[in-house]
């Protein structure tokens, strides 16, 4: 029974660490709205978030090795409810950052390491699968009741209170660690503030560039990064790739930093060579696939059914029901069929059914809902999705000696949070650059609207159109002198940009379910409730350098 026990804790767990990203997507207009914001403020907020967990996660998990998983899983706990709490009572966008980006962002980093490294030290052999299945399906029932939960409470209360309860969540589950069983701390405490930094920078880099990349341009500037009223515009061309390109070099130096670290009998934030385990890559590469997937979907799909479609928060709730109930029963199913199933299998099955989920949707992105076309789309998207989500976890911390379950927990960490964040980055970036350019290229190709307002949408499209509603449409033309009976043109080539930006967005997701395809041949071929610990000799060499 106190297995069991354990489990339902770190169950609970998860679910709040779910449940909190999609309700803000699902509640983003009201959010909007109460802190007089933007989306693209919103949109900021949610990678930060992903950002800040991403970035620090191999950080949170060696924490847990040093000074033990289960102590640090609570002091995650305690700051995680705290940053909640601050969240609940922020009166404007910078303190929801604060708060929800930074501080929860900071309490995740601690907790979801510890949750898998605390399952894995836990369980053993089937009850370990059927115990990373459960997390799997847990995480998938965080994604189903989040819109739901979100909507509801939102149209009848306000969001804030769904902030509020998680900080009662944690303390529950504080009240409750004692029951769970952690391995010893050994080793030096020392901790790796080099190779900490220079993660951190790296993987910020490549994120925060691709955010960005909507407003400054992918390879030619649209917009530029500005520092002290100078465009930085490098040879001519858009700073993002350059970004990039400088955020490899910084992992590049990571990882030669933390080859010296070794060198030197010290203690590195991660060793290079666990990832020369064929499994436990594999699955991280993977894992990062899935997550680009499902963040870009659950930011770009409440978009079209708010912005497009203006339904409200629980009405969006409802309209995600049936990908999230899909993807739920997916993900409880999962072990059964784990038992006899390859992981390789599984996750090729999940990718097929989210890429034709994913077309589904495509033809059915129109200016009013094709309500029964969309929720099949919805559902065999959210069954395909539950399908691998119940599978990587299983993979990559049975790839992972005893010694190394905290690097393995914290990469499985940062893979699912980086992501999330390159997917909300990328689809949100995609999302605004097709958006400015197809409604300005309407606009000038429009031979009803004057040269004014053509050049007033010009410019505007130079820095990336926001997202808006049709309603905010009608006030920033009246507020920008547009003459009324251009108005009524202006919104209908503005939804149209919107739909074409929106499937274009859901097809970018194929292709990355497409790709996800030729990664998962390199998944193991074996039953996942099979996979056990690495090979002996493996596993030696990763712990000993």
């Amino acid at each position: 029974m106190r297995k069991w026990s354990v489990l339902i804790i770190l169950c609970a767990a998860q679910f709040i660490m779910v449940l909190d990203t999609t309700v803000m997507n699902v509640s983003v207009s009201s959010v909007v709205e109460d802190l007089d914001t933007t989306l693209t403020q919103v949109q900021l907020a949610i990678t930060l978030y992903t950002l800040v967990m991403g970035s620090f996660m191999l950080f949170g998990g060696r924490l847990g090795d040093l000074f033990g998983r289960r102590r640090v899983f609570a002091i995650g706990l305690l700051v995680y409810g705290t940053g909640s709490l601050i969240t609940a009572f922020s009166p404007n966008i910078g303190v929801l950052l604060f708060g929800w980006s930074f501080v929860e962002g900071a309490g995740a980093v601690l907790v979801m390491p510890a949750i898998i490294s605390l399952t894995a030290a836990n369980y053993e052999g089937r009850e370990r699968a059927t115990a990373y299945s459960a997390l799997g399906g847990i995480a998938a029932a965080g994604a189903a009741a989040g819109p739901l939960i979100g909507g509801w409470v939102t149209e009848t209360l306000t969001w804030r209170v769904v902030f509020a309860a998680e900080t009662v969540v944690c303390i529950v589950v504080i009240a409750c660690v004692r029951v769970i069983a952690d391995t010893k701390v050994s080793g030096s405490r020392r901790l790796d503030w080099g190779g900490t930094a220079l993660s951190a920078l790296g993987l910020g880099l490549i994120v925060i560039a691709l955010l960005q990349a909507g407003s400054w341009g992918f390879i030619r500037p649209s917009g530029a990064l500005t520092v002290a009223g100078t465009e930085i515009t490098p040879f001519g061309f858009s700073v993002v790739p350059f970004m990039i390109a400088a955020g490899v070099f910084v992992l590049i130096g990571f990882v030669g930093w933390e080859n010296h670290v070794i060198s030197r009998d010290g203690t590195p934030l991660m060793h290079p060579r666990l990832l020369r385990t064929l499994h436990l890559r594999n699955g991280l590469v993977m894992l990062i696939a899935q997550q680009t997937i499902i963040g870009g979907m659950f930011f770009v799909i409440p978009i079209y059914l708010q912005y497009v479609l203006l339904k409200d928060a629980f009405d969006t709730g409802l309209e995600l029901a049936p990908m999230s109930v899909a993807m739920l029963i997916a993900a409880f199913a999962s072990p059964k069929l784990a038992a006899t199933q390859s992981p390789r299998r599984m996750v090729r099955i999940g990718l097929v059914l989210v890429i034709t989920g994913s077309f589904t949707l495509v033809s059915t992105i129109e200016p009013q809902l094709q309500g029964v076309p969309f929720a099949i789309g919805m559902a065999v998207f959210g069954a395909g999705f539950g399908f691998i989500a119940s599978q990587l976890g299983n993979v990559i911390m049975s790839s992972a000696s005893e010694r190394d379950r905290g690097e393995a927990g914290g990469l499985q960490g940062t893979a699912q949070n980086i992501g999330t964040s390159v997917g909300v980055a990328m689809l949100g970036a995609l999302l605004i650059a097709s958006l400015s350019s197809g409604f300005n290229q309407m606009a000038q190709a429009d031979p009803d609207l004057s040269e004014t307002t053509k050049s007033q949408i010009a410019d505007a499209s130079t820095d990336g159109i926001e997202i808006i509603s049709r309603d905010q449409l009608d006030d920033v033309a009246a507020a920008n002198a547009i003459p009324e009976q251009e108005v009524a043109t202006l919104i209908d080539s503005y939804v149209d940009a919107q739909l074409t930006a929106i499937k274009g967005a859901i097809l970018l997701v194929i292709f990355l379910a497409a790709l996800g395809l030729v990664i998962a041949r390199r998944l193991p071929r074996i039953p996942g409730a099979e996979l056990g610990a690495p090979d002996t000799d493996d596993s030696r060499r990763v712990s000993n350098g």
